[in-house]
């Protein structure tokens, strides 16, 4: 080989764009160039990087590209998590192994792979390249983990391995990548990216092990227009780009407009998610499944979520999903005119109902009614081994008064009449976003269980950490939306 060819070939940023072919999206085969996001990500390449991003912006392809070149020509052992075995085997076949094949005949003899099969390729000079759904012992210097967020989301298990096993695989100073579309409020990615941009906000210097925040819009990319001739953009569509612009500083164009509002009409309410214009608005967006996806998008979308006014005058009712070995859930609820204002939530485990009473008392409400299951009055709650009915009918002292209270029993009724119940009951509530993050949370990934064989939906909520709150807010739903007489148990909450 010519010298000025070993030069560029030890140019890293020369390799990635000039040696590797892809397809395109027409199917093509073309040369891998990078684009500009691919570019700010690769040139600010930190130890622990987490990209939140628009949909189609070829982060998997770049990675692919860069953990190929890593293996041979680096020796480095690289790992590719994908979100389903389906994907991971398409990812190498036609990412890893099509680059592979397609380098000159020259490099590929100068290292070549022992081994192909089974989504690993293996090089002679001790460089690999791993593409599964999980990765666990040995160790790397490259992992990137694709769709972070829909694992979380769908595989809270593999989620977890994913963290305990495959980043413990990778040392300090070497490199992981975990990139995705949103997918709600909660789980690994959102907690990352959440603390991430945070950190970079503050600008506070980074540490091997902190997570780097990268953000990549849709309207940055040029690929996203489309002629805006005879294109007539509904109102709130114009109010959208008009607040865009004055709150984030966000110009966008006639022919950017255009698109986004044709991409619109096929995407409904997952655009935001799929094709974020800021870091907070793709986690508004419920993950797929989820119970209340559309309640929340009207929610935010009227902005029902945030600061409520000062309406303390007014008494507050509670709701419980009381749990014996498990967690405890309570909303706190003002009923504001025909609107209700949720103004608290709490959730614990472990603890007794004197516990809960103290907290009552602790945030100073003044209550009205208070609500519980219908299991309230049989099940025991505590280790005293007594009913719940008998020990809330005896009280507490708490800081040197009794306290004792009047539950009302919510009326028993199937899971999905409670549900639909919330979901109607939803379009009349106003969130404390502060108070009830952790409650509004649940609501938000209260979602249907995921047959991993059959590739659907179950017809039935997966019990997670989402369920005592989402079964508290169902049952506030039923008690409000109850047409017979409601049961009552005599007790009193009083001093």
């Amino acid at each position: 080989m010519k010298p000025e060819h070993m030069k560029l070939l030890r140019d890293r940023f020369w390799r990635l764009n000039n040696l590797y072919f892809i397809t395109d999206k027409q199917g093509k085969k073309v040369r891998f160039r990078m684009t500009q996001e691919q570019i700010d990500y690769f040139q600010g390449m930190h130890t622990r990087n987490i990209i939140l991003k628009a949909r189609q912006l070829g982060f998997t392809t770049l990675v692919c590209i860069v953990q190929l070149d890593a293996a041979l020509f680096e020796a480095a052992k690289c790992a590719l998590i994908a979100h389903t075995l389906n994907d991971a085997k398409r990812l190498f076949r036609e990412k890893v192994k099509y680059a592979y094949d397609n380098l000159p005949k020259e490099l590929r003899a100068a290292n070549p792979s022992r081994n192909d099969a089974a989504g690993e390729l293996v090089f002679s000079k001790g460089g690999s390249l791993y593409v599964s759904t999980s990765f666990r012992g040995g160790t790397l210097r490259y992992l990137h983990v694709s769709e972070f967020g829909k694992i979380c989301a769908k595989f809270p298990h593999k989620a977890r391995e994913i963290v305990t096993g495959a980043f413990e695989a990778v040392a300090a100073e070497c490199f992981v990548t975990i990139e995705s579309t949103a997918e709600g409020r909660a789980g690994y990615f959102f907690d990352y990216s959440q603390s991430a941009e945070r950190q970079q906000l503050a600008g506070v210097p980074l540490g091997l092990l902190d997570w780097k925040f990268f953000f990549f819009s849709w309207w940055n990319n040029k690929a996203y227009s489309l002629d805006s001739t005879d294109v007539v953009l509904p109102q709130r569509l114009t109010d959208y780009f008009n607040e865009l612009r004055a709150k984030h500083g966000i110009v966008t164009n006639d022919g950017q407009r255009a698109w986004y509002a044709a991409k619109e009409k096929t995407l409904g309410d997952d655009m935001k998610r799929e094709y974020p214009s800021i870091p907070v608005e793709a986690f508004q967006q419920s993950v797929e499944g989820a119970y209340y996806a559309q309640q929340f998008t009207k929610l935010y979308a009227a902005q029902r979520i945030g600061t409520l006014p000062d309406n303390s005058h007014l008494p507050v009712m509670t709701i419980w999903d009381i749990g014996v070995s498990d967690s405890t859930a309570i909303w706190f609820v003002r009923q504001v005119g025909e609107q209700y204002h949720v103004i608290d939530y709490y959730e614990n485990s472990g603890e007794g109902l004197r516990h809960y009473m103290k907290v009552l008392k602790d945030k100073g409400y003044t209550y009205s009614e208070h609500w519980g299951p219908h299991d309230i009055e049989n099940r025991e709650f505590g280790s005293d081994a007594k009913t719940r009915k008998d020990i809330a009918r005896e009280g507490y002292e708490i800081d040197g008064q009794v306290y004792r209270m009047t539950f009302q029993v919510v009326p028993k009724i199937g899971v999905d009449d409670g549900i639909e119940q919330a979901r109607e009951i939803l379009s009349k509530c106003a969130f404390d976003e502060s108070k009830c993050e952790e409650g509004i949370a649940c609501l938000e990934n209260y979602r249907k269980e995921w047959d991993d064989k059959k590739g659907c939906w179950k017809d039935k909520p997966l019990h997670d950490w989402t369920s005592h709150g989402s079964d508290a807010f169902r049952y506030f739903a039923v008690a409000k939306s109850a047409r017979k007489p409601v049961k009552s148990i005599k007790m009193g909450f009083a001093r």
